[in-house]
Order: structure tokens, then C-alpha cells, then sequence
């Protein structure tokens, strides 16, 4: 059954005109970039490697402008949602969804009881959880079972506290999610769906409900969540970045989504018949990486229900959502691994039929979102096989003639054209900075001067990662092309300090590409050898980069806040101190026996029964 929105257009005028405008600024930053690069390499003669290099330029530059358009439209607040009526009851039921797959349940399991605690706190609604575990390892499975009984006798739980294990995880988590749908779906009318490190206050989980029962129309509603817990360098500049750039940004996709909003696959609300009816995933034909079950279900299932005529929303200012990210390089690439598998699967959706015209816009985003690094690499790529396939200048074209001609010096359009592309990537983040300063929000990230550093920091850490994580990013999307598949890696949580020789393992070939652009630059390109420094070094240093960005952050100096502070270490969100305390407390008991008797499986009621 088609949704209440069925058959009106996606978004307002209004936002259609935004989208517009940030389509033709993105274009007109790459025509302008690859027009300068053009008449800069027109000096001896325009090459066809140049305009190909050029061709690059162009898709690279407005996939940059694209990203910088996000964070301006953004700047601007949002209108305030009105309030809900906390004391209006909710009236239907609902279930937290907690997939788990060989996690250390002693941790994940705390992280269910706190919630638990915070629903009672927030409201008396009949608020289910379910621990749905896909964990293979069986070792793992008994630890699940007996701390499921410790979590049962903690929080008093029968009968609104769930936890089953699959004996087949077909379809990974998305197959999980509707494994749970299609067995018990029926007794819900919401379902909260979180990952296995997510934490959310109860207050929020009782608002986004509220939230869902006064729109009918409303199918999906995600949250932005904030990063919390990281404790080395690299994982800290991540955790900055998510609380301090992402609302910005995040603001600015809001404005331009108009109804087809996003899913992120976790720490969202989901309408269960909407969910049920709209988003059967399909397995797609032929095997991986671009067959079989797709990876990154969660934009798939975002346009599923767009096209069933569902809202699908992000609402920004809801608080009270946290997650936990990678702490270390190879973490983040291995994950990313999976992400680009699962978006270049995207290109076998992308003709659907009936899918709204943003949604497809979205999976093409994804997809560039892992192109886009190819073609910063190829655009260096050609400019240096172009500098070394031209002749030297001729500077006597005329035999004849007396005196040399010297060509024209462009090195002004080279700088301006740096000075640009920076400008892309430098701009939106101190348009940021001046906002938090300007709304009142830098006291969160241990003060202006603080929070001026970090984002200083920020900026210099991340340019010298870029060129190692093109480089991952490249190399998985060769490996998919080439017919490689990734799978669904195994999570490491918490700590992920690399030894030097570990970091080399899992870069010597981000090394030996860098050693091969310097030797190259400097032997048969040297004009534009310092040019490609800031590319070829950090990727020859990529060992030295990883290892040391996966230690654990340096403390705080003496009078002054610590480096990437963020608002939830200044005070810690209600949440994660109920999970600290409930953590601590589990832990300094014996491990506890396992009771089947504990174990207790979802109801039967499946959709439509």
C-alpha cells in the first residue's frame, strides 16, 4: 500500500531551487578550475593528455565545491521543530533493535541496560528491546548467553527484553533487521534500529516516537549521531569533526532533501508497516562484489520507502544519539572497504523504477563519493605523463629569426588554482568555526582558542592523511572493478594502536607508489617536482602517519583544554554515564553462568498477522 505522500512531488519548490543552485555553483567551480588548468598548460602547446588531466580536474574540483555548497547552505539554523507534548502518552508500541555480530557482550549488553534504565526514566510506553545476534564464533554465543541472563536479572526485563541468534546470518545485518520484522514484526508499530556501539538517551527515543505518531506520513526518522569515546589521534580528529562540522553540514542536506532524506542504518526510527511493506531488499544477480546481497542496504532502503510515498527525515536537532568510530587508518579503511563495495552496488539500482529523482541523485553521490579520490589520482597521474611525453621548448621556432621567444608565464594561474582548490577545503571549515563562535557553541570544545587550534589541527592531520586514504580509496575501488570481494570485515572497538611494522603491512603499497611519483617528479618532471610534494611525501611517510595517529591522544597541558575537545567530555551525556556505571559494576562481579531459562526469544507475531 502506497504511503500517504504517494505521487506528490519530492521536495518544495523551494528546496528545488536550492538543489539547483548548488548544482550550477559545483559545476561552474569545476569549469572554472579546469579552464585555468587549461590555459596554464597551453603554454607549449595544449596536449590531449592535458585536456584529459583537465576533464579530471573539472569532475574533482565540483565534487569538492559540491561538499563545500553542503556546509554554506548549512550555516543557516534550521526553524525549530515544536516541542512535543512530553506528557502526551504514547500510544503505540515499539522495539529497540540491537544487531550484534561477534561483539564483546559484556560491553554491548551494558550498553542495553543503561538505555533500558533511561526509557523507564523518560517514559512509562511500552518500550521493547531485542538483541538480535548474528555472532558465528560459538565461544562468543555462550558469553552472549550468559550475560544475556546478567542483563535479564539487572533490569527485571521479562517480557520487554528479547535476545535470539541466528543460526544462518543471511543477508548480514540487513537480513538480520528483516529476519526480526518478518517473525515479530507485527506486535510493533515502531522499531528503533541502532548498531552494536550505539547508545541513545531515552528522552530522545520517547521524542522521536512522538515525533512519528503526530506525522502519519512519516516513515524513517534519523538522527545525526554524535562520536564519543575515542581516545587515539586519529580516532579524536574524527570525533571532532563529527561534533563540530557534521551539524553544519548535516543542516544543509536537511535543506536540500525536501522528503527523501537519508538513512545512515543505524540510530533511526522506523514506521514497521512502512518499513515492511516498502523495503523488501533485493539480492541482486551474479556474484560479489557487484552481485549478491548489497552492503550498503541503508540508502536502498531510504529510497525504497521514498518511492512508497513515506517521509523519510533527518531531523538535526535532536540530541542524545551517539555512536563509536575507527580509531586507527587501517580501521577506517577497512570499513570504507565495505562502504565502497556496497555504493558502486548502488549502480545496479540506480534505473529502478518509480524511485524519486533526489534518490537516485543519491546513490550517483555515494558512488562519486569513492570516484572522486580515482580521479584526483588520475588527474596527477596524466599531468605528470604529459609533462614527460612534451619536448623541451623551442624557443627558435623560426630558424631565422635572431632572438629566442620565451613562453608566456602562467605559474600565476598554478597558484591561483591551488590557492583555490585550499580555499574549497579550508572555507567551510572556518565559515564553521566563525558560526560556533557567533552562536555560542565553542565553550563545548574547551573555548574559542581551543577550538580555534583544533580546527587548525584538524585541517593540517587530515591533509596529510588525504593522500593515504586516496590511496585506500583507490585501491578498493580497483579491487571491486577487478571482481574482488570484500566481504563484511569483523569491527575492532576500542583500542587499535599499530606497531611500525604492522602500519607498513597494511601500506608498503601506499609507500612504493610515493617512492615512484618522487623518482619520477624529480628525474623527468622537475618543474613540477615541488608541485607533487604534498602528495608523494605524506604517502611515502603513510607508515610512520598510521602507526602514530593510532596511539592514544596526548592529555590536556597544564591551564589549557586538551587538543579535539568535544561537548560530551566536557559533561558527559546522562547516557554514557549510566553505561560507565553499569560497565563497572558488571565487571567487578564474577563472570556470571550461563541460564538458559534466561534466553529468551522476540514474540511471534509477524507482519500482518
Amino acid at each position: 500500500m502506497p504511503g500517504p505522500l504517494h505521487g506528490r512531488a519530492d521536495a518544495p519548490v523551494g528546496v528545488l531551487v536550492l538543489r539547483t543552485a548548488a548544482f550550477v555553483a559545483s559545476g561552474l567551480t569545476g569549469a572554472w578550475a579546469a579552464a585555468l588548468f587549461l590555459q596554464y598548460s597551453a603554454v607549449n602547446g595544449l596536449t590531449p593528455l592535458a585536456v584529459i588531466s583537465s576533464a579530471f580536474l573539472f569532475f574533482s574540483t565540483s565534487w569538492l565545491a559540491w561538499g563545500a555548497s553542503l556546509g554554506l547552505i548549512g550555516l543557516k539554523r534550521l526553524p525549530a521543530r515544536p516541542a512535543s507534548d512530553a506528557a502526551r502518552p504514547i500510544a503505540g508500541r515499539s522495539v529497540v533493535l540491537v544487531p550484534i555480530c561477534n561483539e564483546d557482550p559484556t560491553v554491548t549488553f551494558a550498553r542495553v541496560a543503561a538505555m533500558m534504565r533511561s526509557v523507564a526514566e523518560a517514559t512509562d510506553a511500552a518500550i521493547h528491546f531485542a538483541i538480535l545476534s548474528d555472532t558465528r564464533d560459538a565461544g562468543l554465543a555462550r558469553l552472549e548467553e550468559q550475560w544475556f541472563a546478567r542483563l535479564m536479572a539487572d533490569t527485571g526485563g521479562e517480557g520487554r527484553l528479547f535476545y535470539r541468534r541466528r543460526v544462518l546470518n543471511t543477508g548480514r545485518k540487513a537480513g538480520n533487521i528483516e529476519d526480526f520484522f518478518t517473525r515479530s514484526g507485527g506486535a510493533y508499530d515502531h522499531a528503533l534500529i541502532l548498531d552494536a556501539d550505539s547508545l541513545m538517551e531515552g528522552a530522545t527515543i520517547a521524542e522521536m516516537i512522538r515525533r512519528m505518531e503526530a506525522e502519519p506520513g512519516l516513515g524513517l526518522l534519523q538522527t545525526l549521531p554524535v562520536v564519543v569515546r575515542a581516545g587515539s589521534v586519529f580516532g579524536r580528529v574524527m570525533q571532532f569533526a563529527a561534533a563540530f562540522f557534521s551539524p553544519v553540514f548535516s543542516r544543509g542536506l536537511s535543506r536540500l532533501q525536501g522528503n527523501t532524506g537519508p538513512f545512515w542504518g543505524h540510530n533511526a526510527l522506523v514506521r514497521v508497516k512502512a518499513f515492511t511493506e516498502c523495503c523488501g531488499l533485493p539480492v541482486l544477480s551474479g556474484p560479489p562484489p557487484f552481485g549478491g546481497h548489497i552492503l550498503s542496504h541503508d540508502y536502498v532502503e531510504a529510497a525504497l520507502l521514498a518511492r512508497g510515498g513515506w517521509t523519510v527525515r533527518l531531523d538535526t536537532d535532536l540530541k542524545g544519539s551517539y555512536e563509536e568510530g575507527p580509531e586507527s587508518v587501517v580501521e577506517h579503511a577497512k570499513r570504507d572497504r565495505r562502504w565502497c563495495q556496497g555504493n558502486l552496488q548502488h549502480l545496479r539500482v540506480l534505473m529502478a523504477p518509480g524511485l524519486r529523482s533526489w534518490s537516485r541523485f543519491v546513490f550517483m553521490q555515494g558512488v562519486f563519493a569513492y570516484v572522486a579520490p580515482v580521479l584526483w589520482a588520475l588527474f596527477l597521474v596524466t599531468v605528470i605523463a604529459d609533462r614527460v611525453t612534451q619536448p623541451p621548448p623551442n624557443y627558435f621556432p623560426d630558424p631565422h629569426q635572431l632572438f629566442p621567444v620565451f613562453p608566456g608565464d602562467e605559474t600565476a594561474k598554478a597558484i591561483g588554482l591551488t590557492i583555490g582548490i585550499f580555499g574549497l577545503l579550508m572555507m567551510p571549515k572556518l565559515l564553521t568555526a566563525a558560526e560556533a563562535i557567533l552562536t555560542g557553541r565553542t565553550p563545548g570544545f574547551g573555548g574559542t582558542r581551543t577550538a580555534l587550534r583544533s580546527v587548525l589541527a584538524d585541517f593540517i592531520l587530515l591533509s596529510l592523511l588525504a593522500p593515504v586514504l586516496m590511496a585506500y580509496q583507490t585501491r578498493s575501488v580497483y579491487q571491486v572493478l577487478m571482481g574482488r570481494d570484500g566481504g563484511w570485515p569483523p569491527n575492532r572497538r576500542g583500542g587499535a594502536e599499530l606497531s611500525l611494522a604492522e602500519a607498513w603491512a597494511a601500506s608498503r603499497f601506499i609507500v612504493l607508489f610515493g617512492i615512484a611519483g618522487l623518482v619520477i617528479a624529480h628525474f623527468l618532471t622537475t618543474h613540477i617536482f615541488w608541485w607533487v610534494l604534498p602528495v608523494v611525501v605524506p604517502m611515502i611517510l603513510a607508515p610512520a602517519l598510521i602507526a602514530r595517529t593510532s596511539l592514544p591522544a596526548l592529555p590536556a597541558g597544564r591551564g589549557r583544554a586538551r587538543l579535539f575537545t568535544t561537548p560530551q567530555e566536557v559533561k558527559v551525556p546522562p547516557i554514557l554515564q549510566l553505561h560507565d556505571e553499569v560497565l563497572a559494576r558488571w565487571q567487578s562481579l564474577p563472570a556470571p553462568a550461563a541460564q538458559p531459562s534466561a534466553t529468551a526469544a522476540p514474540p511471534a507475531h509477524p507482519v500482518g498477522a
